[in-house]
């Protein structure tokens, strides 16, 4: 079948998803002239929340990318698509987790842990979605070389060993854990599985210039 569905389907649990993290911030109860301190002692939950946003948003961005280059989906890929957006539509949760234990001592390194955790898991749904269409053989639009998809896959897979280390990172610091979450993110603006059309179909049977002979040339 073609991508159209799955892509509808896709773009409503993400709206769904960086709908939800809004929800994790709410009015502080200040007294008179205090509001400012108030909106200060916020900070986790603004920066968990721009992090948070921009995370989902650029994975957004990036699984458009991968099905403008999948021409047709089968049975495997739309499994492999609903592990990717398990983990998606989870993220509102750690996002509020982090936002609230980030300055509770010895918390905040699970909380930072419980983050870094999803968005590993994350990361290999994703990196298993567009390795299973590289190495499919009817998948891929016909514009795209598979072997040069397939030369992408370390750039765009880095990430899997990166959220790795930000588990670890989360035990150290957790306010270092978002950060390095927010350059990941920067990492993932850049169009990570970059490739090179290849000629359209039949076109490699046509002659060359130099091949062409005026009749009675010979």
């Amino acid at each position: 079948m073609t991508t159209n569905r799955l892509q509808a389907f896709s773009d409503g649990v993400f709206a769904v998803a960086i709908t939800l993290l809004v929800f994790n911030l709410t009015v502080p109860n200040a007294a008179s002239g205090h509001l400012w301190r108030a909106l200060r002692d916020e900070w986790p939950y603004f920066a968990s929340y721009l992090v948070s946003f921009f995370v989902i948003g650029i994975i957004w961005v990036n699984h458009h990318t991968i099905f403008d280059r999948i021409a047709r989906v089968d049975r495997p890929l739309l499994f492999l698509n609903l592990v990717l957006l398990v983990w998606v539509v989870l993220i509102p949760f750690p996002t509020q987790l982090l936002a609230k234990y980030i300055q509770s001592g010895s918390d905040s390194h699970v909380a930072a842990a419980a983050y870094s955790g999803t968005m590993f898991l994350m990361s290999v749904a994703f990196s298993a979605l567009w390795s299973y269409a590289v190495f499919s053989h009817d998948l891929l639009d016909e514009r795209i070389d598979p072997r040069v998809a397939r030369s992408a896959l370390p750039r765009f897979a880095s990430g899997v060993a990166i959220y790795a280390v930000t588990i670890g990172v989360a035990f150290v610091n957790a306010v270092v854990c978002l950060a390095l979450h927010a350059v990941i993110a920067l990492y993932y603006v850049f169009d990570q599985i970059s490739t090179s059309d290849s000629p359209a179909a039949g076109a490699q049977d046509l002659p060359q210039p130099d091949q062409i002979r005026s009749p009675g040339a010979e």
